[in-house]
């Protein structure tokens, strides 16, 4: 495996030197995906013939509503199947080295691949704590037979109560510890579901869309513990629609429409693709997507909004 750097400059000059084109080969690649197909009905909502996410990069998956990037999540998740393509190669996709072709959920994450949700799927009858814990893997004490042994977990208890408060301090909810989670804010239910995904040192984490619904006081420590994230070795895949935080934080974008990927490259130049404007913006093509005083989440969602109507 190629000893990649996780120093920024580094890993963007690196980057920088790939042809932007999509299914483009990265140096080394954490997640690679083939053929992979989703119909609901006669609408194909995914059809990536190929895709490579650079280890230990932030990489951006833009695209507007109804692209398919969460759909793609999903698959690559184990939270569904993708759809048999007759007359195509069979759907694949690998992690780490592991093919992921036809597992659960539940295999995916114990193998370093954790998502998140655009709703945030805490626990409401639960206190933020117990909400951490849920995230811890290696439990032995849900063995029915180890569970009644109790030196038998309560060394393992005890270092994931003290992984999870940990992390708590370090997203700033140790003072909500005891609190039921369902009293949090939007943004702190982000902030938990972040932190929870963190349980498992996973070796990929992916985020969808992390900023919405986030209060703007919050935003810049999200972005912060992202970026903090990709320095200590850890790949994110995110989706977002706030170009001004995919351009400020990605190392690379890929950009969906209408289920393709049509797009790749470093954020500044993806950005400015006349190909990516006219399939993503319509008549916006003299905009800067990056410009954040000309182009916000509101606007992108405006946008949208008029494409759908102008297509129906």
């Amino acid at each position: 495996m190629t000893n990649y750097p996780y120093d920024r400059a580094a890993l963007r000059a690196n980057l920088a030197t790939l042809e932007q084109t999509p299914g483009v080969a990265k140096p080394d690649p954490i997640l690679t995906a083939d053929n992979v197909v989703r119909r609901f009905g006669g609408m194909t909502a995914v059809d990536v013939d190929h895709v490579e996410v650079q280890r230990g990069a932030i990489t951006a998956l833009i695209g507007p509503n109804g692209a398919g990037k969460t759909t793609f999540f999903n698959l690559l998740t184990g939270f569904d199947r993708p759809t048999p393509a007759s007359g195509r190669e069979k759907a694949s996709w690998s992690f780490d080295g592991k093919s992921f072709s036809r597992t659960s959920a539940t295999k995916v994450a114990r193998s370093g691949m954790i998502r998140t949700f655009q709703l945030t799927k805490a626990l409401t009858r639960m206190t933020v704590l117990e909400n951490m814990l849920i995230g811890a893997a290696n439990q032995p004490g849900e063995n029915l037979f180890v569970g009644l042994v109790k030196p038998l977990w309560a060394k393992r208890e005890r270092e994931n109560v003290e992984r999870a408060e940990e992390l708590l301090r370090r997203f700033k909810l140790d003072a909500k510890r005891d609190d039921m989670a369902g009293g949090l804010s939007g943004g702190q239910k982000k902030l938990l579901e972040m932190a929870r995904a963190l349980m498992s040192n996973p070796s990929m984490i992916m985020l969808d869309e992390p900023m919405a619904g986030v209060n703007p006081a919050l935003t810049q420590s999200l972005l912060e513990h992202i970026e903090t994230l990709r320095d200590e070795g850890t790949t994110v895949l995110f989706v977002e629609h706030d170009m001004h935080m995919v351009r400020h934080i990605s190392d690379w974008v890929v950009v969906m429409a209408q289920g393709k990927i049509i797009a790749e490259g470093l954020p500044e130049d993806v950005m400015t693709s006349s190909a990516v404007i006219d399939a993503y913006l319509g008549a916006h093509h003299d905009r800067d997507l990056g410009d954040d005083d000309v182009i916000n989440t509101e606007m992108i969602r405006t946008i949208e909004e008029q494409v759908r109507e102008e297509t129906r």
